[in-house]
């Protein structure tokens, strides 16, 4: 009982800042407006990590390498964490573990940042029906144009209709089994 509180403690605080890193991360890539409220959220929730940071992780053409390496390291805590409450002796081989961990890591990277797409361009979709003009709406198309850029190059509107976001929701999910496949071939590498 008590493994299993600490456990969703973990994961629940430690997911947060790293989720909320992400999308600092993302927004400051995908030049999200700075001055909107979600931008200044995120900045002030994570400055206290990314600020020291950067000192040892430095930016490279342009993007704050910091805030993906901070989000990296906490999905590798949690992951850690999770398999030292359930028993995992890391002990037996350390190096295989750590890079185990690490690959972990990455895939649950990937595997949010499919998961924040998903949920943008939803919220996009649903917004543009019910109120087009939210102060939010902007955050969110500047977010999702370059997902959907794709799709609308090559596919045009249907009766005044973007099937884009339709698109790019199939190839998140298909990306998402993809994304499970592989985690679960890194996770036999441990037992």
């Amino acid at each position: 009982m008590s493994n299993q509180i600490l456990i969703f403690l973990v994961d629940t605080i430690l997911g947060l800042l790293s989720l909320a890193l992400l999308l600092r991360f993302y927004f400051q890539l995908l030049r999200v407006p700075y001055y909107n409220s979600v931008s200044q959220f995120l900045i002030a929730v994570t400055d206290f990590i990314v600020r020291p940071a950067r000192r040892f992780i430095p930016g490279w053409a342009g993007i704050d390498l910091s805030t993906l390496v901070l989000a990296w390291l906490l999905e590798c805590i949690i992951i850690a964490s999770m398999y030292m409450v359930q028993g995992y002796d890391f002990e037996i081989n350390i190096v295989t573990s750590l890079g185990v961990m690490g690959l972990l890591g990455i895939v649950e990277i990937i595997k949010t940042t499919l998961y924040i797409v998903l949920i943008m361009i939803i919220m996009q979709a649903v917004l543009s029906w019910v109120n087009p003009h939210s102060p939010l709406a902007p955050l969110l198309e500047s977010f999702t144009r370059p997902f959907l850029a794709v799709f609308r190059k090559r596919i045009p509107p249907v009766a005044n209709v973007d099937l884009s976001p339709l698109f790019v929701l199939i190839l998140i999910q298909v990306l998402l089994m993809v994304v499970a496949g592989v985690n679960k071939e890194i996770i036999a590498m441990l037992f």
